[in-house]
């Protein structure tokens, strides 16, 4: 699945030249066209050549504030503060030739999560999407992704869909908005995750938020696991954690042990997963921590029906 770099730009649409806007906007629609180098965004976004030559957006807000998204998997790899820091990890196995997903960032987990009938976390992550559109709102940029159904998609999930991935960089925040349209003429089911890596040191590590959520503890083990309570304030990550949180609140605050706290809140995913291999990933366990919202229980949609779910992560 080797991924084209060039795109080219429609003429801009829906951009207000009144001073007297609520909100400043401007935005560009954006189409790819094989024969057109041609790279025009708005401020703040750009396209270019990334590790092993896939396709990469970079955004960047007037404060400082960095991210970067590769077409391959529509994968956040990259969030930068205006220190300079980054908050994402990527993991130091993670392989960026189109024929593998990328481990570390913000990886999709659709239209399956976890192992199942299809290929682990299926498969947005493992495909190029698209760009739709971008746009600047009040400094903040920001660049819609689109995936389809095809041949690849329909030989292992035979349905019609639209995917629509919305990311946009504040100063200190990223906020992303997925939706999911059945284009089909019969319904559909699906799971959800964005299985989110943040940089960590895990000894120091803790997630507070979750106390009373109902979990699903896959530790000692992953094929059948325990259904519980959690009854601490605060998580931490002593070794081997993989457990799912059904019902969880819509804002959980990470310490990272690195000296910062990020704020995860969410609109519509339901649910929430923690993840860390310990000794399983000897290399680099100590380095990140996953903290993923999920849509776990399955969602149903009828033709034309869509389901939308927004995430925010925020530095504080």
């Amino acid at each position: 699945m080797a991924a084209s770099c060039t795109f080219a730009v429609s003429a801009p649409f829906g951009a207000s030249s009144s001073s007297s806007s609520a909100r400043r906007s401007r935005r560009f629609g954006v189409v790819a066209m094989a024969s057109v180098g041609q790279k025009v965004y708005v401020p703040g976004v750009a396209v270019s050549e990334g590790n092993g030559g896939l396709p990469k957006i970079s955004l960047k807000s007037p404060q400082g504030s960095e991210a970067e998204i590769y077409l391959f998997g529509g994968c956040v790899t990259s969030w930068k503060v205006p220190s300079g820091k980054d908050l994402l990890f990527v993991r130091p196995d993670a392989v960026f030739n189109g024929q593998k997903p990328i481990s570390g960032g913000i990886p999709h987990c659709f239209p399956q999560f976890g192992p199942g009938a299809i290929q682990q976390h299926g498969f947005a992550r493992n495909v190029n999407w698209s760009i739709t559109d971008s746009e600047v709102t009040e400094g903040d940029p920001a660049v819609t992704l689109e995936r389809k159904d095809d041949s690849y998609s329909r030989s292992m999930w035979d349905f019609s869909f639209q995917a629509l991935y919305k990311v946009t960089l504040h100063s200190t925040s990223l906020s992303t908005t997925l939706t999911i349209i059945n284009t089909d003429d019969k319904p559909f089911s699906f799971n959800s995750a964005l299985h989110t890596y943040f940089s960590a040191s895990i000894a120091g590590v803790s997630v507070k938020g979750l106390k009373g959520s109902k979990t699903l503890n896959k530790d000692p083990d992953l094929k059948n696991p325990l259904e519980g309570k959690e009854e601490r304030e605060e998580v931490t990550f002593p070794g081997f954690v993989d457990c799912v949180y059904l019902g969880a609140p819509s804002e959980l605050t990470l310490d990272n042990g690195l000296g910062d706290k990020i704020v995860i809140s969410n609109t519509n995913w339901s649910d929430a997963v923690l993840w860390n291999p310990h000794l399983q990933m000897e290399a680099c366990y100590k380095d990140f921590v996953c903290v993923e919202n999920a849509k776990i229980e399955t969602v149903q949609l009828g033709p034309k029906e869509s389901w939308v779910a927004e995430q925010k992560i925020e530095l504080i």
